[in-house]
């Protein structure tokens, strides 16, 4: 029996334009160790954290937070479940198999221009320490 790990709904954060019904795939270099290729595909059942992760997207596009539906099995996020915080309060996950869009949000808060420099500092220092490792 397959555990039910959170009902959603769940969000992408990004700065493709993508249409409902579009697959996001895993196979694309991480936003914040761009030598790795990942082998998962991220989400979060909080649209605040998939709108942080959108201003944080490599490229040139506007942010953009969608509404997904994974197509397959999906675990908690390593990266920030257990390793860097107890539980999984960020309700992260991440998945082999593609994520379904089927909506946008549009009036997701955004960060300050100060709050996200901030974080593209931290990020910036996470790279340079060897022991900033993305678990993949």
């Amino acid at each position: 029996m397959r555990q039910i790990l959170d009902e959603g709904p769940f969000f992408h954060g990004t700065k493709a334009d993508l249409r409902e019904g579009e697959l996001l795939e895993a196979g694309f270099r991480s936003n914040y160790r761009p030598e790795i290729v990942m082998n998962h595909i991220y989400f979060t059942a909080l649209p605040n954290g998939a709108g942080l992760a959108a201003e944080l997207a490599q490229g040139d596009g506007a942010p953009r937070v969608y509404v997904v539906e994974p197509t397959g099995t999906f675990e908690n996020d390593p990266n920030v479940t257990d390793k860097k915080f107890p539980g999984n309060p960020t309700r992260s996950y991440r998945s082999r198999t593609p994520l379904r869009i089927v909506g946008e949000v549009t009036d997701w808060p955004r960060q300050t221009t100060e709050a996200l420099q901030a974080w593209k500092e931290r990020l910036a220092e996470l790279r340079a320490d060897e022991r900033g490792e993305i678990i993949n």
